[in-house]
């Protein structure tokens, strides 16, 4: 106590009002969140009967099936919490929300999995029956289902998780069936043998979806192919070519060029001197390029001069292959083939052909009228033995260390083609190349049979109406929302450009195309009641029944010898493209389409797009009304995470050191539309901002103890402050509600922690704290100040809910044990009358002047003239009769939060303080005149004017004294 104030004769500090509550500052999550978890049960559940009851709207979110293998990563916590943000605030919003939680279970990460065990146990997976394999991926994928649904729930997933959906349950392989069958219906389906991208790695065809490119350092070759036939300029000349994958000369048969490409024959004059190796063009040679890319050609291959001959039409020009002279294998002729494809940008202007190895080569092959397509590497990545010179050489390793890198056949066919003379130049380039997205190996175009979904041809039936597959997906991208709307421009694109849909795979682990086809005819058998059959069986004993139970089981009266029974199984984005059949048809209180979709950015091109294509082929339209996409979680430093490099944020460590609360405030805080970041540094930032929420809620609670309807004061009745926290209120309502409807968390987030920092603890907390610690308790204007923290805590409790459910489900109890569960509220109605936009004008005018005042106050606490504001009697001087206006009905010493204030008209004397950004306000900061009241501690001149309590102000005495009749 400083030496100027005189000993009080009472200890006044019981007559203070002063905040009390059980609800601690430190938080405790990690051990608070598995109690709360614990007393909820199931909440879902609950809050469903609740909302059926109501008769609530529906609202369908459909989840987007993560893989059943491994811990969950951050990247599934952010994806899993934006959900819950979403089913939360839709509950709140009092709607009756349908979420399923589900797993995708099948393909290739699982069979990789299980054949290293069987491996380890010194079996190969040929030695193991594909019944035993299937139930061993079944378990494997059974235990992650568990650990991850576990994991989810930790975090405060809400969902029906006891009904949970995974695409491995019997009746979802069923469904899958049913969904594959009706494409067999209508004709959308068909085999085809033509080049697809080829994982030898996995030993399977990929879709585009399955695909990503990555920078790769390739060999690049320039090739001679000789003139054989063709005008007399050309005959003995060499076309030359350029790759950067050596590897298919040997399956290549023709060249293609372009007809509005000039080409010339360039013959060699002389060779670039002083080179450390003999270069394989000699003065002489007559070679056939592009005239825009002869001097580029020239370059790679030493030649120093040449003379351009003539000009050369392409036309009926037939070459040799260029290892004719090596193996008669390679005798054969090689036609010219026009290709609009072939362009002069690079290379040489011709485009060496392997129609079994590339798409375009492969549609100029056919453009030409050829049918025959050369095999040339098998499943494995290798050779085919009856490949001339190269038979068993691998393309690509797929066992060992050197699983996914380049073998030896690149090397071996560069070395025969410096053997046969055919070699122009050689290098290395660095280019885009497509890899697997799960095995992040390196992938081959293989010409091999597959089964596809036609995206191109029009189907007269009642779901497209003369549109294709293509068409009708496109109409539905344009009938559909998309968060951000970005999204709609990315999956557009990819299904404008996306060739038909390769569906089947060589694999053991997933769905089968359940199926037979005729031996005679080639086409599916679309029997109604084999198909019924199949289905049946597969829902009772799971999709191994297409695998184990004989043919005949299936076909019935059908001949089993004259069907070929297809083992393929489906591509993994067709199971989960599927789901919304099985989840959201015939199943109670839901419906189809879903009003939502919520997943990474990366299923464009796999989840939302295969669901999308599904839907469209069988219904017409997508099975969803909306999309939200959310981008990658980084490292800090913008990196890509990962457990090897050893930079990963795990959940599960973030949730055992500071609780899901923190994971989840972070998952609301970041702009999860872009790519976003969490790292040590990101996650104090968050505990801080969860603190002051915390805190102010904290607050409230300590604040509003006793606090009974008796109490409440009329909003007609309430003073200018209240008033503007009512307006306050009732515009954060509208904001709250749109944002959450949006999707936008953030926006609710941040205006929720600014209103709290700002509103409440800077202003209307700081203001009022006087009054509500030493007001006594029926002065209108204590009530008021707690009426309006009632009603502020009624709207943060529920309004932060569907963020902080843990946090305001303890603060919810601590105010109203036994009254049920928070997150069964609903958000309350705000009354319009609430809108005060005149009071809202007022307190942005006072809250300027006070801007100055606070300036002026700090330069006197610095330099020690006062020590805190209740020292100071600040005359403030306004010369806008606006600012000036602002300040009628209020007290400028409450509002200045000093002891005594007084406020002039007029610019105020030179030496005031000013802010150079508030014009027209000054500030003398006077010291308050009077004693020191030793309740409030407010300077006053009336100090002592009430002979009972002498160290009283008048307000302080009249309080203490009803304080003291109250427990007489």
């Amino acid at each position: 106590m400083p030496d100027d104030v005189e000993k009080p004769a009472r200890d006044y500090r019981e007559t203070v009002f002063l905040p009390e509550t059980p609800f601690p500052m430190r938080a405790g999550l990690p051990q608070l969140e598995p109690r709360i978890l614990e007393g909820w049960g199931d909440l879902y559940g609950a809050i469903r009967k609740d909302r059926q009851a109501r008769g609530a709207p529906l609202y369908v979110l459909h989840d987007g099936p993560p893989y059943a293998n491994g811990a969950i990563h951050i990247g599934h916590a952010l994806n899993k919490l934006l959900k819950d943000f979403v089913v939360r605030s839709r509950f709140a919003l009092g709607f009756d929300v349908d979420y399923v939680p589900g797993w995708d279970c099948h393909g290739l990460p699982i069979e990789w999995k299980i054949e290293e065990e069987f491996r380890a146990k010194g079996r190969r997976k040929d030695e193991v029956s594909k019944a035993e394999f299937r139930a061993r991926c079944r378990e494997y994928a059974a235990h992650w289902i568990a650990e991850q649904g576990r994991e989810f729930q930790r975090l405060g997933v809400l969902g029906d998780w006891e009904h949970r959906y995974a695409t491995m349950d019997y009746a979802s392989e069923a469904a899958i069936v049913r969904e594959f069958h009706k494409f067999i219906a209508s004709g959308q389906l068909y085999r085809g043998s033509k080049p697809v991208m080829w994982s030898p790695v996995e030993r399977t065809a990929l879709a585009d979806a399955e695909v990503e490119y990555h920078d790769h350092v390739s060999p690049t070759i320039w090739v001679k192919f000789e003139v054989v036939e063709g005008s007399d300029a050309a005959l003995g000349a060499s076309v030359v070519i350029w790759t950067t994958t050596p590897w298919t000369i040997p399956a290549n048969r023709a060249v293609s060029y372009n007809p509005d490409i000039a080409y010339a024959v360039y013959r060699v004059e002389a060779m670039e001197e002083g080179l450390p190796f003999e270069p394989w063009a000699k003065p002489g040679d007559r070679l056939i390029v592009a005239e825009k890319l002869a001097e580029d050609v020239f370059a790679a291959a030493k030649i120093a001069k040449w003379l351009k001959l003539e000009a050369v039409d392409c036309q009926g020009m037939v070459l040799s292959h260029p290892l004719a002279n090596l193996d008669s294998g390679y005798g054969f002729q090689v036609p010219m083939l026009a290709g609009d494809h072939v362009t002069d940008d690079a290379g040489t202007g011709f485009v060496h052909t392997a129609p079994g190895h590339g798409a375009d080569d492969y549609q100029v092959w056919l453009a030409h009228g050829h049918r025959e397509i050369p095999e040339t590497v098998d499943e494995d990545g290798a050779y085919f033995p009856h490949v001339p010179l190269f038979g068993g050489l691998k393309v690509l390793e797929t066992e060992g260390k050197k699983a996914g890198k380049f073998g030896p056949a690149n090397n071996a066919v560069i070395e025969k083609l410096i053997e046969a003379g055919a070699l122009l130049a050689r290098g290395r380039v660095e280019h885009s190349y497509p890899h697997s997205w799960r095995s992040k190996a390196p992938v081959i175009f293989r010409n091999t049979p597959q089964w596809f979904i036609r995206m191109d041809t029009p189907l007269e039936d009642e779901v497209h109406g003369g549109r294709t597959l293509r068409e009708t997906a496109l109409a539905a991208i344009d009938a559909t929302a998309f968060y951000p709307e970005a999204g709609r421009t990315r999956i557009r694109s990819m299904v404008e450009g996306r060739p038909d849909w390769l569906i089947s795979r060589q694999r053991a682990w997933g769905s089968p195309l359940a199926m037979f086809v005729d031996k005679v005819t080639g086409q599916p058998l679309h029997d109604d009641q084999v198909n019924a059959r199949i289905a049946g069986l597969i829902e009772a004993e799971g999709a191994d029944a297409w695998f184990t139970r004989p043919d005949g089981d299936f076909l019935g009266n059908h001949d089993p010898a004259r069907y070929e029974k297809i083992e393929d199984i489906l591509d993994v984005w067709f199971d989960s493209g599927s789901t919304h059949a099985f989840t959201l048809e015939n199943r109670a209180n839901t419906r189809w389409p879903a009003d939502l979709y919520l997943e990474g950015s990366d299923q464009h091109r796999g989840w939302f797009q295969s669901s999308l294509l599904e839907s469209c082929a069988t219904r017409g339209r997508a099975p969803y009304g909306a999309v939200v996409t959310h981008g990658m979680t980084l490292t800090e430093a913008g990196e890509k995470m990962s457990k090897s490099l050893g930079n990963a944020v795990e959940p599960q460590d973030v949730t055992r050191q500071s609780g899901a609360e923190i994971l989840r405030l972070w998952a609301a805080l970041v702009d999860y539309s872009e790519d976003q970041r969490i790292g040590a540094t990101v996650l104090q930032t968050t505990i801080d901002a969860y603190r002051k929420l915390r805190n102010t809620v904290r607050y409230l609670l300590g604040a509003l103890v006793g606090f009974d309807e008796a109490e409440r004061l009329e909003a007609s009745r309430m003073p200018p402050l209240e008033r503007y926290v009512l307006h306050r209120l009732w515009q954060l309502d509208a904001q709250v509600r749109a944002a959450y409807e949006a999707y936008d968390f953030t926006a609710v987030i941040r205006p929720l922690a600014d209103f709290c920092s700002n509103d409440l603890s800077a202003l209307f907390f700081d203001i009022r704290r006087d009054a509500l610690y030493c007001d006594r308790p029926d002065s209108e204007r204590r009530r008021a100040t707690r009426t309006v923290m009632d009603l502020v805590f009624e709207r943060l409790t529920i309004w932060l809910a569907p963020i902080m459910p843990f946090t305001l489900e303890e603060a919810w109890g601590v105010r109203f044990p036994g009254a049920g569960s928070n997150c069964l509220r609903v958000f309350p109605e705000t009354p319009a009358d609430w809108q005060d936009t005149a009071e809202a004008e007022r307190w942005a005018r006072v809250e300027r002047v006070t801007r100055v005042v606070t300036g002026a106050l700090e330069v006197e606490r610095r330099d020690k003239r006062i020590g805190a504001a209740l020292e100071a009697a600040p005359r403030v001087h306004v010369a806008d009769p606006e600012l000036i206006a602002a300040f009628q009905g209020l007290d400028p010493a409450e509002v200045f939060r000093t002891s005594q204030a007084t406020l002039v008209a007029g610019e105020g004397p030179s030496g005031a303080f000013r802010l150079d950004e508030v014009a027209g306000v000054a500030v003398e900061p006077l010291k308050a005149e009077g004693r020191k009241c030793a309740r409030s501690w407010r300077i006053l001149p009336e100090v002592g004017s009430d002979p009972r309590y002498p160290d009283l102000s008048l307000r302080d005495a009249d309080a203490v004294a009803a304080w003291d009749a109250a427990r007489a």
